[in-house]
């Protein structure tokens, strides 16, 4: 039925053109823009309404936009005007100059949103994520709530910062993290780029047990992996969380703030996967990071960590609950 609305929206002319209707290993994103933002050139696509309430989606490693595939004309139909950029390192995002570095701390990938924002004149929006993608939601949501109308968030609070990487975990915890203490070493950084659809295959796999994707869909996906700065970006990343690469001095002072692990004021639902294979924290151990109206919601049924792509109708209805809090 939702299908159904999204073509009638289609055929009245208020949604940009989808593919065939979502089945396993087949796309339904739209073209692909452009736009320069700040120290970028990123690609996003978008559906919906121009009228319609902007929602941006932010995807996760080593994933790409197309974990919205199905996402994306369940929110169009409901009147939602939605945004899905490539983050730096992917797809067809470019740096602007080959002289910026090429940083993976976690700040940038927020920088990032801001400035694709006012590239785009998007003065409010709810922000969505996972991975990557909700790490970088909430810190936007945490730093900037002015820009912020509501947050979903994948395995909730991921917000974190050098000093308290420094801690030790305990053993079983260290190595949930296998591949960060990898990419620590010169044998990781060229492993990474030699075998990356491989790494990328295996994350799929040990993320989400109970996923099963098509081969297509994997390609699809992995093609985004390809950018010419992917590698130097997964690697700073990583090596950064743990204080082995040092990030940009004028990002200095929103690091700072996000060492105190802000707390989110603006209203805010939480999702979590019941069979999520990779390191995540347990739901009461963030949910009074956040202050506003909050929700959470266990989804059941061997969802992993791809959760937009293995729920997309839960993960829209979080999309729609968070904007209903707001009102």
């Amino acid at each position: 039925m939702i299908f159904l609305l999204a073509i009638a929206a289609l055929l009245a002319g208020n949604l940009p053109v989808f593919a065939a209707p979502p089945q396993p290993g087949i796309t339904v994103a739209g073209t692909v823009k452009q736009v320069k933002a700040g120290v970028l050139d990123i690609g996003y696509i978008e559906a919906g309404p121009v009228t319609g309430q902007p929602v941006i989606l932010l995807h996760g490693w080593p994933y790409d936009i197309h974990s919205y595939d199905r996402v994306l004309p369940l929110l169009a139909a409901k009147g939602y005007h939605v945004f899905v950029p490539y983050l730096r390192g992917y797809g067809s995002t470019r740096f602007l100059s080959p002289a910026t570095p090429r940083n993976g701390e976690q700040v940038v990938f927020a920088v990032d949103v801001i400035a694709f924002m006012d590239a785009l004149n998007i003065q409010k929006a709810l922000l969505s994520g996972f991975d990557w993608g909700a790490r970088t939601a909430a810190i936007v949501a945490a730093l900037w709530p002015e820009r912020s109308t509501a947050l979903v968030s994948v395995s909730g609070y991921l917000v974190g910062s050098q000093q308290a990487n420094r801690k030790p975990l305990s053993p079983r915890a260290e190595q949930g993290w296998w591949y960060q203490y990898y990419f620590a070493t010169e044998r990781g950084r060229q492993g990474y780029a030699a075998y990356t659809r491989d790494f990328a295959r295996l994350i799929w796999q040990t993320a989400s047990p109970r996923w099963t994707f098509s081969d297509a869909e994997f390609a699809t996906a992995a093609a985004a992996l390809d950018n010419p700065d992917h590698v130097a970006i997964v690697i700073s990343n990583y090596r950064w969380r743990i204080g082995l690469a040092k990030g940009e001095k004028q990002y200095q002072d929103l690091e700072r703030k996000l060492e105190a692990a802000p707390v989110i004021t603006v209203p805010s639902v939480t999702l979590e996967g019941d069979a999520n294979g990779a390191p995540h924290p347990d739901p009461a151990a963030y949910a009074g990071k956040f202050t506003g109206p909050y929700r959470h919601h266990t989804l059941n049924g061997g969802i992993g960590h791809n959760l937009p792509a293995e729920a997309p109708e839960a993960f829209a209805d979080a999309i729609v609950e968070a904007d209903h809090m707001v009102q």
